[in-house]
């Protein structure tokens, strides 16, 4: 994917999106060349602010989680980063339905994969010690994220209309919030694991 393409995404139906469509690339492509590097970044941002600025933006641990624990957390969320990913490709390909569209999985995995690039990027505000910043940030990133959801859904899934694409990108934007407060989820679980084992 191109990512100089990626702003425009937000305010069109058509800029970056016919790219896209016409590469069209394989699932596998897009999950090894899009998904996998971007959702390193949360996991990754999560384990320098735990290890550098503990308790800054995160509550600090006491005592402090030794760096085999936090890897231990980061790497369950991102597996389950990666999985939320594909679930939510067949979620969104269910939810054609709602508009009686037919949507293949290619296209639901490709608006999955585009979707949160926001929310992974927004994680790299995690440099800057401050929880107002991050969590500023992470606001503009959820809104970043629901622009490209509805400006999506249209030519991904060839819909007659925009209001039809609106009805649509509402439901996968609640079923993508719900999946981003299971990872959260996942995140506290593997965290109340490990000090649970101490």
């Amino acid at each position: 994917m191109n990512t100089h393409n990626l702003p425009k995404m937000l305010y069109s139906y058509s800029e970056g999106w016919q790219d896209i469509i016409q590469i069209h690339p394989t699932v596998a492509k897009l999950f090894v060349t899009w998904v996998m590097p971007m959702s390193l970044i949360p996991p990754a941002m999560f384990l320098y602010s735990m290890m550098v600025t503990p308790g800054a933006v995160f509550p600090e641990m006491v005592p402090p989680l030794t760096m085999t624990e936090a890897l231990v957390a980061t790497v369950a969320f991102y597996l389950a980063e990666l999985a939320m990913v594909a679930l939510m490709g067949s979620i969104i390909q269910q939810m054609g339905d709602v508009v009686d569209a037919k949507p293949a999985y290619s296209e639901s995995f490709i608006l999955a994969a585009v979707a949160p690039t926001p929310l992974w990027l927004s994680a790299l505000a995690l440099f800057i010690p401050s929880l107002w910043v991050n969590g500023v940030v992470a606001a503009l990133a959820w809104v970043a994220s629901a622009a490209l959801i509805y400006h999506g859904v249209y030519p991904l899934f060839k819909l007659e209309s925009t209001s039809k694409s609106r009805l649509m990108g509402s439901f996968i934007l609640t079923a993508g919030v719900i999946a981003w407060g299971a990872l959260l989820v996942v995140l506290s679980l593997a965290m109340s694991m490990i000090i649970g084992l101490r």
